[in-house]
């Protein structure tokens, strides 16, 4: 569960942050395809498309931070897990905080995730707003399903 949470966290906030690996000219060419599938697929205006562009590069910077937080965070997991297979245990009090520090930083990535499809939602229409929520209702009923439980 703890593998699942984390990549599925890292998963979501790079899904939406992804522009931000991949360098400048990456990026550009990277968020310039997404941007061309939400117009195509959900039919936005001009003036839709850049107000989602200016949301996507306001919020890359927070996920690219959570996205490397996350990373870091599966190298700790790894740590954890060779100690285990080498020493045959683990320090349970790291252990509890790595996973204290792994909850606040899943809250954080659904948190940020959420606000980025809510906010890119409030620019469209209603019916442009139900298709995008249904392409990723499944992936946030996920993430939503996590967090409570």
């Amino acid at each position: 569960l703890l593998i699942l949470l984390i990549g599925l966290a890292g998963g979501l906030a790079a899904h939406f942050g992804w522009l931000s690996f991949a360098g400048d000219a990456g990026r550009m060419s990277s968020v310039g395809a997404q941007l061309d599938w939400m117009r195509t697929s959900l039919k936005l205006s001009d003036a839709q498309l850049a107000r989602i562009q200016a949301l996507h590069e306001r919020s890359a910077p927070r996920l690219q931070a959570l996205a490397a937080q996350v990373e870091t965070m599966r190298g700790e997991l790894a740590a954890f897990e060779k100690e285990r297979r080498a020493e045959g245990r683990i320090d349970f009090l790291d252990f509890a905080r790595f996973v204290e520090k792994r909850g606040r930083l899943d809250r954080e990535c659904v948190l940020s995730t959420e606000r980025l499809v809510a906010e890119a939602a409030e620019v469209m229409t209603p019916a442009q707003r139900a298709h995008y929520l249904s392409l990723l209702e499944p992936a946030l009923k996920t993430l939503r399903e996590h967090r409570s439980g």
